[in-house]
């Protein structure tokens, strides 16, 4: 299990740290901007980002910090 955990965080560090990574967020931050005028900017609308990059950065610290641990 460690090892593969240890692969795992590897690699994804490797994609989080990418181009490609930053381009997908970017992109769905402005796809989730420019819905603001179609979800007429409701709650609904602003809690799904919200809850995305909490998600997102919780588990992005849990790998920071194995790749530190490293």
């Amino acid at each position: 299990m460690k090892r593969f955990f240890h692969r795992f965080a590897q690699g994804t560090a490797a994609l989080m740290g990418s181009h490609w990574a930053f381009s997908a967020a970017a992109a769905a931050c402005l796809v989730w901007a420019l819905t603001g005028p179609v979800f007429d900017y409701s709650n609904t609308w602003q809690l799904v980002i919200n809850t995305a990059t909490t998600v997102l950065t919780f588990l992005a610290v849990f790998l920071i910090q194995n790749t530190q641990n490293r």
